[in-house]
């Protein structure tokens, strides 16, 4: 696939950043909308995701390229080429909940009634984000046939997209793009329910996505390393048994809905 989306020669638009975008801005206007309905005000979420996402954004690149030092090292100003893939959604996470637990802290508010709202909007952006790395030719699995992809009935552009260097390949893009959309919708009905308690749609954002990051990880080829081991399921272990903890201990709490979002 051409990386490139509009090309008008000295200014080059990329798939990859429009993916981005309409991510980010479609789960930055989901957040802000649900927040509304628990009396979280407007400005305050406009403030906090304006200095969030770029936190974020430069965890998930720094990530990246910590895990690729050999590469950048001699080649720096590639660190700054974003819109060629290498963001690691893992430093995003890492960074953005830090500065959110932050902020939330400066600002005497509740971390968890605001990841409950993150997280849906969150898993929304990764499975639009990943459409991306398709345009790139990235975070594909492993070679494959021509029948192979024939037989999971998709559409022609994702098998010809898939047809990389001579060669056919797995598209686990597209696996990890399908789960988090079903666990977006999930999520949301979940973070709805009545009885549903402070943290536990975050617990459950930790658990879903850990589980499919886990096994479609196995399937790429392009995998962060550290040493032997593919640091995306390492923390994908991490975060379902942290999810798993945080899901019992808020659910021992007895907090209820009625309580919980209104800051």
């Amino acid at each position: 696939m051409n990386p490139i989306m509009i090309n008008l020669g000295f200014f080059q638009i990329y798939w990859y950043s429009f993916f981005l975008l309409i991510g980010f801005g479609l789960g930055g206007y989901l957040a802000i909308r649900e927040a509304k309905k628990y009396n979280i005000s407007e400005e305050f979420m406009m403030n906090l995701i304006f200095y969030t996402i770029p936190v974020a954004f430069v965890g998930a690149r720094l990530y990246y390229v910590l895990f690729n030092l050999d590469y950048y090292s001699s080649h720096f100003l590639d660190i700054f080429k974003i819109w060629e893939g290498g963001l690691a959604i893992h430093g995003g996470v890492i960074t953005g909940f830090l500065f959110i637990y932050c902020y939330t802290k400066k600002k005497n508010v509740s971390l968890w009634k605001l990841t409950d709202i993150f997280v849906v909007s969150l898993i929304l952006g990764q499975a639009i984000g990943r459409w991306g790395n398709f345009f790139n030719g990235e975070a594909h699995g492993v070679e494959t046939s021509l029948s192979y992809l024939q037989n999971l009935h998709l559409p022609n552009f994702i098998i010809q997209g898939m047809y990389i260097d001579g060669n056919y390949y797995i598209p686990t893009f597209l696996y990890e793009s399908v789960w988090n959309l079903f666990g977006f919708f999930f999520l949301y009905y979940w973070r709805n329910r009545k009885t549903t308690k402070i943290g536990q749609t975050s617990s459950l954002y930790l658990i879903w996505y850990g589980i499919g990051r886990f096994i479609i990880e196995g399937m790429r080829t392009d995998s962060l390393m550290f040493g032997s081991i593919r640091m995306a399921q390492l923390v994908s272990i991490i975060t379902i048994v942290i999810g798993i903890y945080l899901y019992i201990y808020k659910r021992k709490e007895n907090l209820y809905r009625e309580e919980k979002y209104e800051l």
